[in-house]
């Protein structure tokens, strides 16, 4: 994917650097909690399941299923026409944690929720997006 104008870009912090910048690497990377053995999203600097502090990114397989999407039909940015499909994506590896993105590579009518996709990465400047597409048969 190329360079979009008007493509509003997250900030990076600490915690976030390895989700935001891992697709650079090919790695959709998710926080981990070594001592419960789950994983968790937004990152965070404790697990808030048993509030450990050895928590840091681990690289999940990048495949998830569409929990519930939406499609947009209004011309919010230039960097998205519409109609376009935003999409909250449940993991495979643990489907408690979810995303919200946006499915591409799709027609929009054929989306569809329990729909297996697979993680792409939109690289913009110091950020790799992680988007998702349905996973080919």
């Amino acid at each position: 994917m190329s360079e979009q104008p008007g493509r509003i870009l997250p900030e990076i912090t600490e915690e976030s650097r390895a989700f935001w910048t891992g697709g650079f690497e090919g790695k959709l990377l998710i926080h981990h909690c070594e001592s419960c053995g789950r994983s968790f999203h937004p990152p965070v600097g404790a697990c808030f399941r048993c509030r450990s502090r050895e928590v840091g990114p681990k690289a999940v397989s990048g495949r998830a299923k569409v929990a519930a999407y939406t499609i947009n039909h209004h011309p919010w940015l230039p960097a998205f026409p519409p109609p376009y499909v935003i999409a909250a994506v449940e993991l495979d590896d643990e489907p408690d944690v979810r995303l919200t993105t946006c499915l591409v590579d799709c027609e929009v009518d054929r989306v569809e929720v329990g729909m297996p996709v697979e993680v792409v990465f939109d690289e913009q400047e110091d950020v790799a997006l992680p988007f998702f597409r349905p996973v080919s048969a």
